[in-house]
């Protein structure tokens, strides 16, 4: 059985602040519709994504700004940042672990390492090992998000 992670709810507290924040970031709109006063949903996929987010009203009950840790993968994080940059959105600077362990810590666009050992240090992976640089933003709300380079994929992916 295959079992694909194909969309995320994403909690939002102005649906049109966030469409625009995703649009602008480059994701495509494939649905925008506003059943009534109550319930909105507006559909986007990041490019290149199989997988999407949907947010709207009368969609969830998370508080917005709740997700963290929503994760980007690129194959080249310093031109995905930069990209991302030229868009208007504000992303860190490129990072990476010193101890070289996955990274977890996320929290409104910066980094939290809640004593898991990790020390973050400037620039990518001196390697550009695959799945060791990093650079996250967030959304108007505060929704987390994580670019990730991936250049070679673990066996199995």
């Amino acid at each position: 059985m295959n079992l694909k992670l194909e969309l995320f709810v994403l909690p939002v507290s102005d649906v049109d602040r966030a469409r625009a924040f995703y649009e602008q970031a480059g994701f495509r709109l494939d649905l925008a519709v506003d059943v009534s006063e109550e319930y909105r949903v507006v559909h986007l996929t990041p490019p290149g994504s199989e997988a999407s987010i949907i947010f709207g009203k009368g969609l969830t009950t998370a508080t917005p700004g709740s997700a963290q840790g929503l994760y980007l993968v690129v194959t080249d994080i310093e031109q995905a940042r930069a990209e991302l940059v030229g868009r208007g959105i504000e992303v860190s600077k490129v990072f990476h672990d010193g101890k070289g362990i996955f990274f977890h810590g996320h929290d409104a666009g910066d980094v939290v390492h809640n004593g898991q050992g990790q020390e973050r240090i400037a620039g990518p992976q001196p390697e550009r090992a695959s799945y060791g640089s990093y650079a996250t933003f967030s959304d108007p709300d505060g929704n987390g998000w994580v670019l990730q380079e991936v250049t070679q994929r673990a066996p199995g992916r």
